[in-house]
């Protein structure tokens, strides 16, 4: 299957990544027929079909994207997170012949790509996949390296899929325990229920501290292993009080996003699944490489990012890091990574990019009247490139 050497090749914690293969080899070796009842469950149980009947998201720092892009007429635009379609939709609107290649992994999205694409004749080229197929899509267009005058990159999950309880990402809707980007492409992509109800104690406290930057993984891990041994894990709301029941009631929402508003225990817990399950950094990293070779020389690169993770990663890439080999980087900020950490922002002189040059040297983030209007852009940080 395809999405198993994807993945399994390029997790990039040594710790995930055997929790990952514990996984896929416990599923596979599953019998079909499993019984019902305590200890034992059904993935398709509570999956509903994906639907593309929600109104699409606000689009994240669009004032600022519009204006680094600085599309110009008749350019090609690559918008690698089509999503909701709120940013290519403003560059069609905004700038006079302009072509855009719209890319997404979820079959949702890709469908509102089509339906725009259908308004704007010749003017949208929808692609379906994923940053690690994008080079394959765009060979098969007979896109050629160097020819892209402006990419975009809007990474993590999408309003739209958050807004659809039925996908499983969102604690505070009760939903099906999914999680998966590409919906139904891969029936046999494991889900979060798949991890939650599968992986021992350990390999899940890795998932937390690796992706979710979780001060408290060991502690959710056990909470996690406990529930599931009465009843198996299969609704958001039920992981969301799991991992609630594990902590005293005066921390069940002590933690505070950056307004200062109170955020529920388990977030820090649903961001490690979901970035898990869809192999999130690796994906990232692949859809830098293709930006880089898709670019032609001047042509400009936004990156808007929502967590630390995935700050890093760009950040580090856009120096020129070698990040081929994922293994060697620490991208959280604990102790245990400090020193790595440090000997890497001693190198960063050494390493500086030879195929980019950055606009702004520190990121962009978003104006206060924006995180009034749309509240989920809070944690947006924007970083620009111009290919060299």
């Amino acid at each position: 299957m395809l999405f198993i050497s994807n993945i399994m090749i390029w997790k990039t914690n040594p710790a995930a990544r055997r929790a990952w293969r514990s996984l896929m080899l416990r599923l596979n070796s599953a019998t079909a027929g499993l019984s019902s009842g305590p200890g034992s469950w059904d993935r398709s149980d509570g999956l509903s079909c994906v639907s593309a009947e929600k109104p699409p998201h606000m689009p994240v720092m669009l004032k600022e994207v519009l204006h680094y892009l600085d599309v110009k007429p008749a350019q090609v635009v690559l918008d690698m997170t089509f999503g909701g379609g709120g940013h290519t939709k403003a560059i069609l609107n905004t700038v006079p012949e302009v072509t855009v290649l719209a890319l997404d992994r979820d079959p949702a999205a890709i469908s509102l790509a089509q339906q725009l694409a259908k308004e704007h004749s010749g003017r949208v080229k929808p692609l379906l996949g994923r940053f690690s197929e994008l080079e394959a899509l765009l060979s098969n267009m007979n896109i050629k390296s160097g020819s892209i005058d402006a990419v975009l990159l809007d990474a993590g999950c999408s309003s739209m899929q958050m807004d659809q309880e039925e996908r499983g990402f969102s604690l505070s809707k009760d939903g099906p325990l999914d999680m998966r980007m590409d919906g139904e492409r891969y029936p046999d992509m494991p889900c979060a229920a798949d991890v939650v109800n599968t992986l021992d104690q350990q390999a899940l406290a890795s998932i937390l501290t690796a992706y979710g930057e979780e001060r408290h993984s060991r502690k959710i891990a056990s909470a996690i292993v406990e529930a599931r041994r009465v009843n198996p894990i299969t609704r958001t709301q039920q992981l969301a009080s799991v991992v609630a029941g594990a902590f005293p009631p005066s921390v069940l929402y002590a933690r505070k996003d950056r307004l200062q508003r109170r955020a529920h225990i388990a977030t820090k817990t649903f961001q490690a699944l979901r970035i898990f399950v869809n192999d999130e950094l690796n994906e990232l990293h692949k859809g830098l490489c293709v930006a880089q070779s898709a670019l032609k020389p001047g042509g400009r690169l936004c990156v808007i990012t929502f967590h630390s993770l995935e700050d890093r990663l760009v950040k580090r890439f856009l120096q020129g890091h070698d990040l081929s080999n994922l293994d060697r980087y620490h991208f959280s900020q604990n102790k245990q990574g400090s020193r790595k950490k440090k000997l890497v922002d001693e190198s960063s002189e050494r390493n500086k990019s030879s195929y980019w040059f950055p606009v702004k040297r520190k990121v962009v983030s978003p104006e206060k009247d924006d995180v009034r209007e749309n509240p989920r852009g809070r944690s947006a940080k924007l970083r620009i490139a111009l290919r060299r």
